[in-house]
């Protein structure tokens, strides 16, 4: 059984495909690490890419100007995929067959423990001290 989509499977889920149920545990996963902002960013980079490359390649402008448009129209889009990231990963994990907000909540307990963990006095003292 795999546990990770192939690279064409994963093109296809960061443009917004379903991914087979078999993967649906990486799917919430992948939008529930601690990595899952970049993650986001990443899948949103895929799916602005042919644009770019269209803005670079076809356009009959010089070079300055298609590279200013691409950029800025990366930077603009970036903005924009961010402002409903949460919203775009609640998505994600609905379409793998997870409950509204579980994502979220998963992401929260994370948190939660984590801080826990960085407050506790194990952590201040050191594994080895033991008095």
């Amino acid at each position: 059984m795999r546990t990770r989509p192939n690279p064409l499977q994963w093109v296809w889920y960061a443009l917004g495909g379903g991914l087979p149920r078999e993967l649906s545990p990486w799917v919430l996963a992948d939008t529930t690490r601690r990595t899952w902002i970049w993650r986001h960013v990443a899948r949103a980079v895929v799916q602005m890419l042919p644009v770019v490359v269209v803005c670079l390649v076809a356009v009959p402008v010089p070079l300055s100007y298609r590279i200013s448009a691409a950029v800025g129209g990366l930077m603009l889009g970036l903005m924009f995929s961010m402002a409903f990231m949460t919203e775009t990963i609640e998505h994600r994990a609905r379409k793998a067959g997870y409950p509204p907000g579980m994502a979220a909540r998963l992401r929260a307990e994370r948190a939660e423990r984590e801080r826990v963990e960085r407050r506790s006095a194990y952590r201040k003292d050191g594994a080895g001290s033991f008095d």
